[in-house]
Parts: structure tokens; C-alpha cells; sequence
């Protein structure tokens, strides 16, 4: 894991110092007087941006890595979308910066959904992020102990530092800046004040979370049960097992399942069976809106009608077997890969994919690379030319988004 968030960072610092050689660029030609200050404020603060996160994340040992920008597309260093080091970047500054309305909210109902919630005792924030919510519990809830667990270091060692009281300035880029000067903004992270003790941040896969069984009186999981690639009545039999008999799942966010297969896209109706089959008792349940994600600097925000659940433990409920969603073949490096169908679909397209690519020699047109594809017998000759041109048209589009 170390050396796949590694590779993460040093693609993230390559992506970056393209951006800013992209920016230069631009620079260099004819702009108005506004156009010219808004990328010189881009390119300045990307250059900034980069340093601060090679000096935060130093632990990852980035030197460590010499990996190519090519090398990093082909082995998808990129992907999964939802486990970059910084998809969730934005809640870096919801949590410390200008979020007060939506954590307010969030802590809120929590607490109303858990008021009959006998002890918080020993609590666990299961994809605890950059670590808000899971201080709020901390500060507000009084429980004995609380670890907060998540597995992107970006995120881990912001909230180490700023629950701790130690200073850090990141920059927000707002995804729909209000005015030129929102292009970039250096903001201060802080919490309101030193977490107190027993608070500990563990770097750790959820679906793998290192405790015990029935380690703990409180599992919380916010934002989390709809995001993951696990089917959900196993996550359920995962928190079930971290419990102490009457114990409490205080669950938080949307119910948003719209990974994988259709039949795991769940209902709220679903979803609440699924917990009751799973050993719990039937939980109380509050369903509100809260503003979510409305930075002062940008134009996108929202309202997000939010689900919240604190259902106690009534019985365990049947092992999951296996550690986590990945195959053994997977988890251990000396096993066969196996032969899956989708691994050969996936071979020939990149077959294709990069016989196309090698047609690009500055000389051949769309038609002549379309007749070589009708002459390998890869493609019939109706819908060569459109094939080509539709694949040239979504790599020029990847290109310009930043997509390559």
C-alpha cells in the first residue's frame, strides 16, 4: 500500500508540473490584461501547491519512486478514481476552513439520532477522512477513546496535524471560483481547538480494519457504506463484528449506491432490512438536508438530504469469510493470475488501442489509418473512418481535461 500511494503522489506531482508547463504556455501568447492575471496566479500557486504537498506527505518517501509519467498512465497509477490522493481534497478545507454550517449539522444529528445511545465508550470512525467528524465526536460526545481510521495519507496527516494544533496552509482551487482572486486561495486549516486525549488516527483499509472482535462500543461510518466496493450486507456483518453486544452503528451520509451490480444498488428500504438481517435492532432514523460542500469562493454548492442511523447490536451475525474484497491471487504476489474473461476483452482492446496509437506518425490521415484497421480485419470498412475519428476526438478531449 505504501508503495501504490507513493506511486500516487509522484503522479499527482507529475500531473501538477504539467498543468504548470501547460499554464506557461498559455502565457506566452496573446491575453488581455485579466486573462494574463489569472494564470499567473494558477501557475504561481500550483508551484507552491506542489511543494507543500511533497513536504506534508514526506513520509511516503517519494524519493523512493522513479517511475515514468507513461509508465504511471499504462499501470492506471490513477485509478480507482475514489482512492486518489486527492478526490477528496475539498474536504480538507469543508473540515477546517470554511465548513462550520455543514459540520454543525453533521455533528447535530448524530447526536440526536444517538440519544438514547447508552455509552460511547471506546468509538470507531470507520473512513474517518481528513478527520472532522470523528473530532466532533471526540470534543462533543465524550467518549473514552476514539480512533479514527481512514487510508489516504493526504487526509491522515492533515487531520494529524490541525487536530494537534499545528499550523498548515493548503490551497483551495474552487471548482467554480466567484471572482478572479477565488482562482487560488492559500487557506489557513485549523480546529477550533487541541483535540483532548485519546484520540488516535490509524492508517488502515476499512473493509480491513486491524481491531479485535468486539473491540468497541460505538462504529460510526460516515459517508462510507454507499462508496465502497463491498457488497453492503457484508460491511454490515464487519461493523456487527467490531461491536460489543449492545453495542451502537451510528451511521452518516447519503444513500447513494450506484456501484456494480444492479441488484446491489440499494433502496433505503433495502438498506434498512439488510442492517436488521444483520443483527442489529431496529435503528432510529433521521433523514434531513444539510448544505454540503458550500465554499464561500465558488458557485457549486448544494443541499444534500442526508440519512442518519443508530441501531444497536442484538445478536453477531455470520463471518464474513475472507479479508476484504480482493482475491487471494491479488493480496498474495506469488499466485497465478487467473484467465478472467474481462482480463482478455481488456487485452484486445489495448492491442487495438495501441495499434492505433503506433498509426500516428505525423504522415497518415484518419482514412489511412482507418483502411490498415479494415486490412487487419479489426474493424469492418463502414465504420472504420467513424471509429477512428471518435477515438482521436476522446483522446484530444482527455488531453484538454487534463484527462492523460
Amino acid at each position: 500500500m505504501l508503495a501504490q500511494w507513493r506511486g500516487r503522489l509522484q503522479f499527482l506531482l507529475m500531473s501538477i508540473s504539467r498543468e504548470v508547463r501547460t499554464l506557461r504556455a498559455e502565457l506566452a501568447g496573446d491575453l488581455g490584461a485579466l486573462a494574463r492575471q489569472r494564470l499567473e496566479v494558477l501557475a504561481a500557486a500550483h508551484e507552491d501547491h506542489a511543494q507543500r504537498l511533497t513536504r506534508l506527505l514526506a513520509p511516503l518517501e517519494f524519493a523512493a519512486t522513479h517511475i515514468a509519467y507513461e509508465t504511471h498512465l499504462a499501470l492506471r497509477t490513477r485509478l480507482p478514481t475514489d482512492q486518489g490522493l486527492t478526490n477528496y481534497y475539498v474536504n480538507l478545507h469543508r473540515d477546517w476552513a470554511w465548513g462550520a454550517a455543514e459540520n454543525d449539522a453533521s455533528i447535530a444529528l448524530i447526536r440526536s439520532v444517538a440519544q438514547h445511545h447508552a455509552s460511547w465508550g471506546s468509538t470507531l470512525v470507520l473512513g474517518a477522512g481528513s478527520g472532522r467528524l470523528a473530532y466532533d465526536v471526540h470534543m462533543q460526545c465524550a467518549p473514552r477513546l476514539t480512533v479514527a481510521v481512514d487510508f489516504n495519507p493526504l487526509l491522515l496527516f492533515v487531520a494529524r496535524d490541525v487536530t494537534h494544533g499545528a499550523p498548515l496552509e493548503l490551497y483551495e482551487f474552487p471548482i467554480a471560483p466567484r471572482r478572479l482572486a477565488d482562482q487560488a486561495i492559500l487557506r489557513s486549516l485549523a480546529a477550533p481547538e487541541p483535540v483532548r486525549a485519546g484520540f488516535y488516527i490509524v492508517a488502515a483499509d476499512a473493509l480491513r480494519a486491524p481491531f479485535r472482535a468486539e473491540a468497541f462500543d460505538t462504529v460510526v461510518t460516515p459517508w462510507l457504506i454507499d462508496i465502497v466496493s463491498e457488497d453492503f450486507s457484508h460491511l454490515a456483518a464487519r461493523v456487527n463484528a467490531l461491536l460489543r453486544p449492545g453495542g451502537s452503528w451510528i451511521n452518516f451520509g447519503s444513500l447513494a449506491f450506484s456501484q456494480g451490480e444492479r441488484a446491489l444498488r440499494l433502496s433505503f428500504e433495502e438498506t434498512l432490512d439488510i442492517v436488521g438481517r444483520t443483527g442489529f435492532a431496529e435503528p432510529a432514523v433521521a433523514e434531513d438536508s444539510i448544505p454540503y460542500m458550500c465554499s464561500p469562493a465558488s458557485r457549486h454548492a448544494r443541499l444534500e438530504n442526508v440519512v442518519t442511523w443508530c441501531a444497536h447490536k442484538e445478536s453477531a451475525a455470520p463471518a464474513v469469510l475472507g479479508e476484504g474484497t480482493m482475491p487471494e491471487w491479488l493480496v498474495q504476489g506469488d499466485r497465478p493470475v487467473p484467465q478472467l474473461d474481462y482480463f482478455k476483452v481488456q487485452a484486445a482492446a489495448t492491442r487495438i488501442h495501441a495499434y492505433l496509437m503506433a498509426l500516428i506518425d505525423g504522415r497518415r490521415s484518419i482514412r489511412d489509418m482507418a483502411r490498415m484497421l479494415v486490412e487487419q480485419r479489426l474493424i469492418s470498412a463502414e465504420d472504420a473512418e467513424p471509429a477512428v475519428r471518435r477515438f482521436l476526438i476522446r483522446m484530444s478531449e482527455d488531453s484538454r481535461k487534463g484527462g492523460v
